[in-house]
């Protein structure tokens, strides 16, 4: 199922897939006789496990056979919410395309994450703000995991038992916020010899809260696609544009470390919750590109950026500069 939360008619919505438009889950149930819907928004359906995804199916079922009973709702007439609106947790993957071992000078072996607020989150046609004081700001084309249940310490053999489905997300990332927080330092730790001492151990750091937690910095949709639908994660075509240029076309086939062993390793630090989500890395290899997606600062050279994962649909955003 392909699964949205949309506004329309100055209401927000829940809804799935319908041919080319959508359909309100609550005008749904509401035709087959059901006189609330039990749940609010996705969180809550995702939540509701088998049930709720059995009600989905069901009323697109009737939808498909009593087309006179369910208004269809034009997609471009909707107001795009990111599929889930405010996750307790939004995870990056750093570092995870193979493409990117040539880069690293030192790395762990293990994955690497930052996380990004719920406010960095912006929908399908929905603007990317940058202000001038941002400097270089650049896209990052990823597929998105989102957690169906609540758990903690998942083997990676039972990941996707956790999964309930994928989107498109685009990891904004501010080059020049990063390089303006970046510290070289001597960071201060118990000496291995005394731990009652401390020493100095020169270290390079940089906090990820302004280049990758700004507000608009996490586009994320259109659709949530249940992972019944997408039986392979690590198969899918990932495509970006810049203005209509092709700026990075990759695979998740790439990724260094894939959807089991990511949330196998988060779950030994974080509990994850039912929609949260895990942005599994940059697909950022030229293909046929004529130039990286490193050069599209849409600060300076503005918008809008498409990104496109097979299975997944089209995330297209404008970008709107503000100066002071």
């Amino acid at each position: 199922m392909k699964l949205a939360s949309f506004r329309f008619n100055g209401r927000d919505r829940l809804g799935f897939a319908s041919g080319d438009g959508l359909i309100d889950l609550e005008d749904a149930a509401r035709a087959m006789g059901r006189p609330a819907l039990p749940v609010a928004d996705m969180i809550e359906l995702i939540e509701s496990g088998d049930a709720g995804l059995r009600l989905v199916r069901e009323a697109s079922a009737f939808a498909l056979q009593n087309p006179a009973a369910v208004a269809r709702i034009n997609a471009a007439d909707v107001q795009w919410h990111p599929p889930v609106r405010r996750p307790s947790k939004i995870l990056g993957i750093a570092l995870n395309n193979t493409a990117s071992d040539e880069r690293k000078i030192s790395a762990p072996e293990h994955p690497m994450f930052f996380m990004k607020p719920a406010s960095s989150l912006v929908g399908h046609r929905g603007e990317i703000i940058v202000h001038g004081y941002y400097g270089s700001v650049h896209p990052e084309p990823e597929l998105a995991v989102v957690i169906g249940k609540e758990c903690r310490a998942v083997k990676a053999e039972n990941a996707y038992d956790v999964v309930y489905g994928y989107s498109i997300f685009n990891d904004m990332t501010g080059n020049a916020m990063r390089a303006e927080d970046r510290v070289h330092y001597y960071a201060l730790y118990p000496r291995k010899d005394d731990p009652t001492e401390v020493e100095r151990v020169e270290q390079h750091l940089s906090y990820a809260a302004r280049y990758k937690g700004s507000d608009t910095f996490g586009p994320m949709g259109p659709w949530l696609v249940t992972k019944d639908e997408i039986p392979d994660p690590h198969a899918l075509e990932v495509r970006c544009w810049h203005k209509d240029e092709l700026i990075a076309e990759d695979s998740t086939a790439y990724y260094k470390y894939p959807v089991p062993q990511a949330i196998e390793f988060i779950t030994r630090f974080h509990s994850l919750w039912p929609g949260d989500v895990i942005s599994m890395g940059t697909a950022f290899r030229p293909g046929s590109a004529k130039r990286s997606l490193h050069t599209a600062d849409v600060t300076r050279f503005g918008g809008p950026l498409r990104v496109e994962i097979t299975g997944l649909g089209t995330l297209e955003n404008p970008v709107r500069r503000i100066d002071p």
